[in-house]
């Protein structure tokens, strides 16, 4: 989709799909030609024959018509992954709207999610937050320097996020089966949390105490900075155990490693892609979007196939590094 909001619907458009077999910087694999559909989504099933191995593989999908494309990632896990749980509204955002001025970020909230992702966890944001919403959602996580994680949204307008979101992690504990070890969010979170069996002594709240969750959670009163100081000197956060989950995760914050290097691995890319006129009716402005691609085949083999990093629309001409238009 395209527009400040994703409401421009992409119909009936050829889109190559790319994988990076090798990350961070290895060469970039052609592996299919979709067509979207009428929601502006393609699905598509990775073969045997490109088997994936534990780890974190980044995907681009470029649009033939005019040489837009949107970035995403699938993670291949092991079973029994352990992740740490962050409500983006409930745990960062100090202000209410992330689609007005740019909300401010709690104090020292960064410095924690880089905590566990240094302990080895996959990191994974939640938000009741329809998915017109992502690609302003995920640019301010990449703003404020997050660190990398798997980002979940509402399929569209929901009468019930909290339902949701509840869903969302049951899908990964029960099909998946991955382990939650610790949650952050608001009061709101609790009755989410507490639905996939999580301790309260690992379950973070931020905001006013009350008497009703005292016994459910570990409310945050002194802020993010007393909360890690907690974290690294009392020892109440032990390394992920999952040694090759560890070793196969991404570190760091938003974004795609080798975006320059995209064009010279697939010198040949654009003898493939359909000329287009360069008329000014055939130029619209972008904006950064979210790769929305449907991966259903592998959950057996838990593969968590969800939108990773920071994803960028542009427009490609022959020669030029990828990056944001």
């Amino acid at each position: 989709m395209y527009g400040p909001l994703d409401m421009v619907t992409l119909t009936g458009e050829k889109v190559d799909v790319h994988i990076m077999m090798q990350p961070p910087s290895g060469e970039w694999l052609h592996l299919d030609t979709l067509v979207t559909n009428s929601s502006g989504r393609v699905s598509y099933t990775i073969p045997e024959t490109h088997r994936l191995g534990v780890g974190v593989y980044p995907i681009k999908m470029v649009v033939r018509g005019d040489h837009t494309f949107a970035d995403s990632y699938i993670t291949v896990l092991p079973k029994g992954t352990e992740f740490v749980v962050f409500s983006i509204d409930g745990s960062f955002a100090a202000s209410v709207s992330i689609m007005g001025s740019d909300p401010k970020v709690r104090a020292g909230a960064v410095d924690v999610v880089r905590h566990w992702q240094d302990l080895g966890y996959l990191i994974i944001y939640v938000t009741g937050r329809p998915d017109m919403q992502k690609q302003r959602v995920v640019a301010w996580l990449a703003q404020h320097n997050f660190p990398h994680g798997v980002v979940s949204f509402c399929d569209g307008l929901v009468h019930d996020p909290l339902r949701h979101k509840a869903n969302f992690l049951k899908l990964l504990i029960s099909e998946l089966h991955l382990r939650a070890h610790a949650a952050y969010g608001s009061t709101k979170d609790v009755a989410v949390y507490s639905s996939i069996s999580l301790s309260p002594m690992h379950i973070y709240i931020v905001g006013r105490p009350t008497k009703k969750l005292q016994q459910q959670c570990q409310f945050i009163t002194d802020g993010y900075a007393a909360h890690l100081a907690q974290l690294k000197y009392n020892h109440r956060a032990r390394p992920a155990r999952n040694t090759a989950t560890r070793m196969a995760l991404r570190k760091g914050s938003f974004g795609l490693p080798g975006q320059g290097d995209f064009l010279r691995s697939r010198n040949h890319l654009f003898r493939t892609i359909s000329a287009q006129p360069s008329g000014p009716s055939h130029r619209h402005d972008r904006t950064q979007s979210q790769a929305d691609s449907e991966q259903r085949g592998q959950r057996s083999m838990s593969v968590a196939a969800s939108c990773w990093g920071r994803a960028m629309t542009g427009r490609l001409e022959p020669g030029a590094a990828i990056g944001p238009k």
